[in-house]
């Protein structure tokens, strides 16, 4: 799975995308954002307010509690605002 990070969050964990494989209990975009923070201090701080990150799954937005069983590529990014 592809997992792509943007705007501060990128900066933050000092990536901007990646495969990995998921751990086998990891479900919803909530359980793939705990899990990253415990990948270093970088996705830590970078998740640390995860409530205010936004997901998308194949360029669709979702909610957090959305599944993660069928995706090909998870990206995060920070709300995003405009006029």
């Amino acid at each position: 799975m592809k997992l792509r990070y943007f705007a501060w969050v990128r900066e933050k964990t000092g990536v901007s995308e990646e495969e990995i494989d998921l751990p086998a209990n990891v479900a919803t975009v909530s359980d793939v954002i705990a899990w990253l923070k415990t990948r270093g201090p970088e996705f830590e701080h970078a998740f640390k307010n995860s409530e205010a990150v936004r997901a998308a799954i194949d360029m669709s937005h979702v909610e957090q509690t959305h599944s993660v069983s069928d995706a090909h590529e998870i990206a995060f990014f920070p709300p995003v605002t405009g006029g």
